[in-house]
């Protein structure tokens, strides 16, 4: 499949993704905590949380914005973002999840599906990046072509 479509639709996946999960953190970001970490939040941490929520609102609102043109440097830019923050948040809730027995499975749910983004991202960005010129080099030199 070609890089530059594979990461549209990662892309779209990730508007779509971050979007909820952002307006549920501002609407009810205790109730999300429960559901996720099986502990609810009081204080600052719904401060902190609702932060959260308008920051992953807006990594949603950029990553549907640049799924149409995703070779864009501006596009490509939130791509790498996006991968930061599926990389820290794969291993933040990997690292905090409660235990299994204990109702864990939303957590590491949402841990495999970050790692899983993550990856995806990464294989579609290095394929468009600075090593994209060797798959072409490689296909040029193939000599069963």
């Amino acid at each position: 499949m070609d890089k530059t479509l594979w990461l549209a639709r990662i892309l779209s996946v990730g508007g779509v993704l971050e979007t909820v999960v952002g307006l549920g953190l501002l609407v009810a970001p205790s109730a999300l905590a429960s559901l996720l970490l099986r502990a609810p939040l009081a204080g600052p941490g719904m401060v902190i949380a609702r932060l959260a929520g308008g920051g992953l609102l807006a990594l949603g609102i950029a990553c549907w914005c640049a799924r149409t043109t995703p070779a864009a440097p501006a596009s490509l830019g939130v791509s790498w973002a996006f991968l930061a923050y599926n990389v820290v948040a794969c291993v933040t809730l990997a690292w905090a999840r409660p235990a299994l027995a204990d109702g864990g499975f939303p957590a590491l749910g949402a841990s495999v599906l970050h790692g899983v983004l993550g990856a995806a991202l990464l294989g579609a960005l290095l394929g468009r990046g600075r090593f994209a010129h060797l798959s072409h080099e490689m296909k040029d030199h193939d000599p069963r072509s």
